[in-house]
Parts: C-alpha cells; structure tokens; sequence
C-alpha cells in the first residue's frame, strides 16, 4: 500500500497533487502541492484561518496603526491610511503633508486627485494612481483592481469596468456586503434504521454510514486531505497542523510551546507555521531561528575613538584627554576650565591634552604644573658660595667626615648624616619627593613640600591640595577655613552654604552661582563649572552632567549617489532651538530613494520639532515627507521630486534622540520597480523585514546596487542568502521578474 498523499498498487507510489481539482484542495486563495500533502497559503492582507483553508483578512491597523501617521482604516485584504483635516496624504501612503491654500500645485487643497498629484512642466497637474488602481475616465478618480487586496474580496475576484466582482469558495456563500464569505452550514447525514438497539446492527449501520461517505462529496468532511479507503475516508493534516479526535478537523500547532519553536529568542505562533524574532542588538539569521550579536563596530562612524562591542550593545571610549557625549562622540577636555587646570600660573589647553606655562623669572617645576623663581649666574653664584661656607662649618663640628655625605645637583647640594647600616644604593630624590624605602615618592594630597629637601608639609588651614607632589597649597579663598589640616578638596573649606549640582561656590560674594551655558557642574560643593568637552554647549545654564553637552553641528554627507543626515548630537538628544537644512541636487536623471529606519521626536511638544523635505524652501512648494512624532517602525519612499530641501528644527521644549536617515539616487528607469517596492505592504509586514531597513549593513549594500547596479556582480548568490531573509528575497525576486519581464 502506498502512503496516505500518494497512490499506486505498493510497489510504485505517486504523489496525489490535492490541489488539482474544482475545489482547488478546498483552498480559497492558494493552494501548493508537496510531496503527500499539500499547504493553503492566502494572499497579501489575508491570514489563514484554523481550519487551514479559509483567508482571513489582517487588521493591520492593529499594529503600529499600519504604519499610518495619522488615521489607519482597514479595509479587507488591505488598509489605507488618511490625514487629519487640513493635511493631504504623501506620495509613500503613510505620512501626512500640510496643504497648501495659495495656487493651483499639488500642494493646494483643491487639486482634486483621489490618490497621487503630479505637477506638470507646464504648471499644471496630471493625476497617478497607487499601484493596484487604475484611473477611471475622469482622470481624477482611481478605480480599485484585483491587483490591490484581491480587490477587498475575502476569496475570488473578477476585474469589471466598474471595479472588482467578488466570489466565494464553493463551500460557502456571499455576505449582503458582496465582499465576505460565509461558510455553508450543511444538512447532516441521516440514516433511518428502524428502532432496532442490537450490537450486531449498530456495527452495521456504522459500517455502511463509513461506506457512504467518499472525497468527492464535501472532501469527506474533513477540513485538509481527504483519502478514500475500504472503511471509509481518511482525513489528514498539513505540516502545522494536528488531528482531532473527531478524525476531520485539523488544529493549528502551536509550536512556540515546545522548545519555544526552535527560536533563540522571541516565538511567536501563527495559523499553521510560526515566526521567530530577536532582542534588540541582534539580527535574526537566514535560517530564521538563530540570533547573532550585530557587531555595530563593523559599522562605520559608530565611534569616534574606540567601540568596544559587547551582546546586544556596544560601548564607546575616548582616548586620553577626551571625554565622551552623545553616546559615541568624543570631544577635546579644556583641563585649564578645572582650576586653572592645577597650573600654578598659567595653562594652555591643547587638542587631547595641556600644558602649564610661567612668567618670565619663573621656570616650571618637575611636576609641570608649579613654577619656581629663576636667578642669573650672579645669583647662581651667591648662592653657591653661601651653601658651600656653611658646609664647610658643617663638616668642620664633625667628627668624622665618614659620618656625612654631601648630594650636589647643579648649583643645589644637600650635606647629610650617612647611615651605619649598610643599605642599597637610593636614587636621587627631585624637589617635591623624599625617599621611601629605596624610592622617591611624591608628596601625597593633602600635603607639599616647600623646597624639596625637607620632609612634607600638612597645608596649613584655610587651603588645600588635590594633587601629589606640589610646592605650595591652595587658599580656600574669601576668608575661609578649613575643617582640619592637610586638607585634600575644596569640600573641606568652611564654606557658608553647600551649593548642589549645576552651580559652584563664590568665595567673593559667598553664594552659590548658576554654572553658565557650556560649562556644567555635577558635585556637591565645588568651586568651579566644568567646559562642555570640544564644540559642544548646554541648552541652558545650571547644567548637571556631560550628557547635557550637546554638539549643535548639523551632521551629514550629502553625495551625488549616497549619503545621510542626522539631527544635531546624534545618537544623544538633540539641542534646543536648532536650526539645519539640506539640499540634495542628483546628476541628471537619477532619482532620490530615502530609508528613515525610525525617527524619534517628542510626540507631546505640539510639534515644536519637525523634520521635512521639500522641493524648495518655500512652503508651497512639493513636499515629500513631514513629521513631528517618533516613528519607531521604518519606511522607504520615493522623492516627490528631483531635488530635496530638507529642513530640521526644534523648539526649547523636550527633546529627543533624533535621527539619521539614509538616502540613495538611482537611474529614473527603475523609478517603476522601486515605487512598487516601497509601497508593497510586505516590505513591513514582518519584523525581520523591519529590522533590514534598520541594519546599517544591509542598506549600504542596497543602496551600493541601487546607486550602481554593475555591483550587484560584487555580491555571489550565497552571500545574497546569508544577508536577507528568504521572504525578503522572495519578495524581490518576484518584482524584479515582472518588471524585467517586458524585456524578455
């Protein structure tokens, strides 16, 4: 005997094409023949129902309001999105564009186009349809087609002149909207077989009701294959789905119970398969149930300094004498804004460092930061002459010159009782250090050392020291003391109020002082304001933290075939009361492609922060895209025209991270296959699709081809595999083919 889904006498079995039949394998869009079964799938905008057969539609305004920045309305087999009162809807189907009252464009309110409004050379409009819809006579309306949603029809769809006519599945009947099906409820099959209750005829009755039922009558009531056998029909399922006890139904498998599907991280069960999806900071891979790391290191301009990449994030860090903002920029430190730097007299700031300088008659000590006095070779020599007599007196009360040994550096000599116990040769100690065991050490914090050669010093009340090995002590300043000697911090000064973070204490006035716009300040009771690191500044004064330090340079790279823009400070908020344009002008005829992968702006700031791309900067003219809220969900579109102005402002309200949005131009000869592509619902529907238009990787390489298509030979077939999902290249592959297929 053959396998149930295969026929033939044992020896030779062939597979049964279930879908090869009027019923169409009880399928009500689509049904794919495999090997011993066969599998329902449903077009775009339609979910398979339990039973394995039977399309429903997706609501897919329950997910991220469809993508829609203002009203999402589903409609079977699709959605549409629409724009508040005094906004029309943009080219991509998504984002709103505030109309315009003055002039007949495509920015006024009465252009009259149902869908698309395209301005003509001569001035005028002319109207386009989204894909799926034609334009009906008038030139102004768009008539639905199959082609969109199977026309808004749940099962069978027809073109006519007025629209689509909608059909049902043999199964069932037309709802009163002409769009929905219903399935038939079917008179049950009755037996009469007298009042007889004995085993032997119930066993009978059993026998012959099993012998009565076959395939071709209702596919033998059971939901997926149907297989005729000597005791009756048999039902079976596809793979997804299991078998009731009833022996016809077929139940969705939840595979997300067992294992959690196979999936590293997120599972989620759909009707007779399941999707898998990662954490943020992983990508999913193409066997679409592993997660790896995405290395954001491998990106470019991820830091400025150092990235140091860690599961599912990454770290940045700057060299030496530069401090980090914005999460991955690094800015030069102005050490000299920090108490003069610790510099005695004077400190220049330099790019990644600093340096201490003196006045003339000074020169700079060991440590680089205190001076000392310099005299002439007069001076030099009396004072030569003054150590050397009263060294001479010393060794004269001697009673032994073994007893003393005499240190000479330049015009500086140090005569010294010499230790009877035998010890290891000691180094020569510098002005601020004395010998510990065998080695110089420096005066510690808190203590200095006034002219090298004795023992340190505690500073003395009313000053401090934070550093090692200084000369002197700083003063508290204003009259002050200090809690207690050999004072380490300026905490310690007897100050009259504690000032808290965002302001520095003034030992003039005795008052707390707001730390002014560009510095920031985040201790208790300190007497000075940080500088903001490079070029950055603070929106306000009274800053707190570094993270406060904002780079107001508008960021980008406009180029003839790629580039990007970013929001001020990007990936940290941006500042207040920015102002950045840019302009995009492509070669001659190319057109301009924009990914935004997510945009965040403060939804609750009355769009005080807006981004917008126009044709110009006059408010009238075409506008491609505007927006003011947080988009977390990406989205492609073409230009509405040739060139770009596009415009970044924000307000002194709250801010936000931002963005940085990617852009290519392309040949206007795929204008066709790159409209259709961006405007497919598909292109969304999932998120691993999503997270593609996210992956930095992956739309360089996109853009690499869309902008020069001869390397598209760089990538190999495998290479094509490991990057996208099947779905995504599925997705593709099928709209390149239709519009290649006029060329073959």
């Amino acid at each position: 005997m053959c396998k149930v889904g295969y026929t033939g006498e044992g020896k030779k079995c062939e597979d049964v094409d279930e879908c090869d039949n009027d019923f169409n394998g009880g399928c009500v869009h689509e049904c794919f023949n495999i090997p011993g079964n066969y599998r329902c799938t449903c077009y775009d905008g339609f979910m398979l129902a339990h039973d394995g057969h039977n399309c429903l539609d997706t609501d897919e305004c329950m997910f991220n309001n469809g993508g829609c920045q203002h009203v999402c309305v589903n409609t079977v087999g699709s959605y549409e999105c629409r724009c508040k009162e005094g906004f029309f809807l943009s080219d991509n189907q998504h984002t709103c564009i505030h109309r315009s009252e003055e002039g007949m464009s495509c920015m006024n309110k009465d252009h009259g186009c149902a869908h698309i409004c395209r301005e003509t050379p001569k001035g005028g409009v002319a109207c386009e349809c989204r894909p799926g819809f034609e334009l009906s006579k008038n030139q102004r309306s768009c008539i639905l087609t199959c082609n969109h949603g199977n026309g808004g029809c749940q099962h069978t769809c027809d073109d006519a002149d007025n629209g689509p006519i909608c059909g049902c599945h043999p199964k069932y009947i037309m709802h009163v909207d002409g769009k929905t099906c219903l399935e038939r409820e079917d008179a049950s099959l009755e037996i009469s077989e007298g009042n007889t209750t004995s085993g032997a005829d119930v066993d009978k009755r059993v026998k012959r009701r099993l012998l009565m039922e076959t395939c071709a009558v209702n596919n033998g009531g059971c939901d997926r294959t149907c297989k005729d056998t000597s005791t009756g029909v048999h039902c079976s399922c596809p793979v997804g789905f299991t078998l009731q006890f009833d022996g016809k139904t077929c139940k969705d498998i939840d595979e997300c119970q067992s294992n959690n599907g196979g999936c590293d991280h997120f599972c989620k069960n759909t009707v007779g398969s399941f999707d898998c999806s990662c954490r943020k900071g992983f990508k999913l891979l193409t066997d679409e149930k592993s997660c790896q790391d995405i290395d954001e290191c491998s990106f470019e301009r991820t830091c400025d300094h150092t990235c140091i990449n860690h599961p599912g994030t990454f770290e940045c860090t700057c060299n030496k004498g530069y401090a980090l903002y914005g999460f991955t920029h690094c800015g030069d430190i102005n050490e000299c804004s920090i108490n003069n730097g610790g510099c005695q007299q004077i400190c220049v700031n330099t790019a990644g460092d600093y340096e201490c300088l003196c006045h003339s008659n000074y020169k700079l000590h060991w440590n680089k930061k205190d001076c000392v006095d310099t005299c002439d070779v007069r001076c030099a020599r009396k004072k030569t002459e003054k150590r050397f007599r009263k060294t001479i007196r010393t060794l004269r009360k001697t009673v032994s010159r073994d007893h003393f040994r005499v240190r000479v550096s330049g015009v500086d000599h140090e005569v010294a009782r010499k230790s009877f116990k035998l010890s290891e040769p000691q180094e020569s100690c510098g002005v601020g250090e004395m010998h510990v065991g065998n080695r110089c050490d420096q005066c510690s914090p808190g203590e200095y050392s006034p002219d090298g050669f004795k023992p340190c010093l505690p500073c003395p009340p009313g000053t401090y020291q934070p550093e090692a090995g200084r000369v002197s002590c700083f003063p508290c300043g204003g009259g002050l003391t200090t809690r207690y000697g050999s004072a380490s911090l300026f905490q310690d000064c007897e100050t009259k109020v504690q000032c808290s973070p965002g302001h520095f204490y003034n030992t003039t006035t005795h008052r707390c002082i707001r730390c002014v716009v560009g510095t920031y300040q985040p201790e208790f009771g300190q007497n000075y304001c940080i500088s903001c690191p490079g070029n950055t500044t603070t929106d306000f004064d009274g800053s707190t933290n570094i993270t406060q330090c904002k780079n107001r340079q508008c960021g980008g790279e406009l180029g003839d075939y790629t580039g990007y823009i970013e929001s001020p400070n990007y990936p940290g908020d941006y500042p207040a009361n920015a102002e950045c344009t840019w302009n995009i002008n492509p070669p001659p005829k190319r057109r301009i492609l924009i990914v935004v992968p997510e945009i965040f702006l403060p939804i609750e700031d009355e769009c005080g922060d807006y981004l917008v791309m126009r044709k110009s900067s006059s408010s009238n003219s075409v506008t491609t895209y505007e927006t003011c809220q947080t988009y977390e969900r990406p989205i492609a579109f073409t230009s509405r025209s040739k060139k770009l102005w596009i415009q970044f402002k924000s307000n002194e309200g709250n801010s936000a991270k931002g963005f940085q949005v990617p852009y290519v131009t392309y040949d206007e000869d795929y204008q066709e296959l790159i409209e259709d592509i961006v405007r497919d619902g598909r292109l969304y529907a999932s998120e691993n699709h999503q997270e593609i238009l996210k992956d930095k990787k992956l739309i360089k390489a996109l853009f690499d081809v869309l902008a020069h298509p001869q390397n598209y030979f760089k990538y190999t077939a495998q290479e094509s595999r490991e990057m996208f999902p099947r779905s995504f290249i599925r997705l593709l592959r099928s709209k390149v083919s239709r519009f290649l297929r006029p060329y073959k």
